[in-house]
């Protein structure tokens, strides 16, 4: 799975078309997930496995163990699928899955130098607002914010923020490892 963007102008002045042709060279490189559960886990071990550098968020040390090692233990059952007749590309897999993921309690911090921000918490519209309220104020003007909500209004989340046209759900389906299918 890969991560790519595109920008809709709303406005057809030289400033909202030099947004878009900004918006269409973007390239996600970096991904910060917010949430250790096990949406936002299997979400940041996609978009690892996927080679983007991955930051996983949650509110404590002890959740991000428990997450890490979900994700571990999901990616040995990924490699016994996908490699059985290739056990060393198996490993391989794993360890660059795993470089490629880090994991931090303070979303404030890491969001600065990230590309695309998913939400994956508790589905409470006045938990998340804030959340976004929050991130808003650090991430780059670039970042795309996006929610895993099956139930809020986007828009309701959305104008938490200042970047309504960078704004989106990606609504992903459980197990997000073995599913290939998610809503935007």
């Amino acid at each position: 799975m890969a991560f790519a963007t595109r920008h809709f102008a709303r406005a057809s002045s030289s400033s909202a078309v030099a947004a878009t042709a900004a918006a269409k060279k973007l390239l996600i490189k970096h991904v910060t997930v917010i949430g250790g559960g096990l949406m936002g886990a299997g979400i940041a071990q996609v978009a690892a496995a996927s080679g983007h550098t991955v930051v996983l968020v949650d509110q404590s040390d002890e959740i991000l163990k428990k997450s890490t090692k979900g994700i571990e233990e999901s990616l040995k059952r990924v490699t016994k699928k996908k490699f059985a007749d290739k056990p060393e590309a198996g490993a391989e897999f794993i360890e660059k899955t795993l470089k490629n993921l880090t994991t931090n309690t303070d979303a404030a911090a890491v969001v600065h130098s990230t590309d695309l921000v998913i939400e994956a918490i508790v589905e409470n519209l006045e938990v998340k607002n804030e959340l976004f309220k929050r991130l808003d104020k650090f991430a780059p003007d670039h970042t795309i914010f996006a929610s895993n909500t099956s139930s809020l209004q986007i828009t309701n989340l959305a104008n938490s923020t200042t970047r309504q046209d960078r704004f989106g759900g990606l609504h992903f389906f459980n197990p997000v490892p073995m599913m290939k299918l998610v809503e935007v």
